[in-house]
């Protein structure tokens, strides 16, 4: 089955690229979760749109990713989250939040589908955080959880 990935699929490819896959995988997971369309000729002239889309938003090449790398890993992210008194939080943290808080701290704009966390943050404390810049480049850096 031939597909167009509208997500970036670990193993399988960026947004934009077509790609052959098992007509299971591509009708029970690729379609129905987003990750993908069905490809046609119509839908071939939609890929210019979303590469587009892609390059305006990716890290260019590998001296790029390692200049951001350089920028994320000499940050203080300070995340403020509402918690109860033993410290556990009202809900958990989610990826989006982290960008925002990257971004507050002085860093770039990054991909919030890149992020790596460790596990659900549900207290307050210290995290590590990595995210994946380029196939090649991994950032690492510390988010701190504080009562806000």
């Amino acid at each position: 089955m031939k597909i167009i990935l509208t997500q970036e699929v670990s193993g399988l490819g960026a947004p934009g690229d077509i790609v052959e896959v098992k007509d299971g995988y591509g009708r029970n997971y690729l379609l129905p979760q987003g990750f993908a369309i069905a490809w046609t000729k119509g839908a071939e002239k939609q890929v210019t749109v979303i590469q587009r889309a892609r390059a305006a938003r990716e890290i260019r090449d590998l001296d790029h990713a390692n200049e951001v790398k350089a920028q994320i890993e000499g940050l203080k992210v300070n995340l403020k989250a509402r918690a109860g008194d033993g410290g556990r939080l009202f809900g958990s943290v989610t990826p989006a939040e982290i960008v925002d808080a990257v971004k507050a701290a002085g860093g770039p704009t990054l991909d919030r589908r890149r992020l790596v966390l460790p596990s659900h943050i549900k207290s307050l404390g210290a995290y590590p955080v990595s995210i994946r810049l380029h196939p090649e480049v991994s950032a690492k850096f510390d988010l701190n959880v504080v009562k806000g």
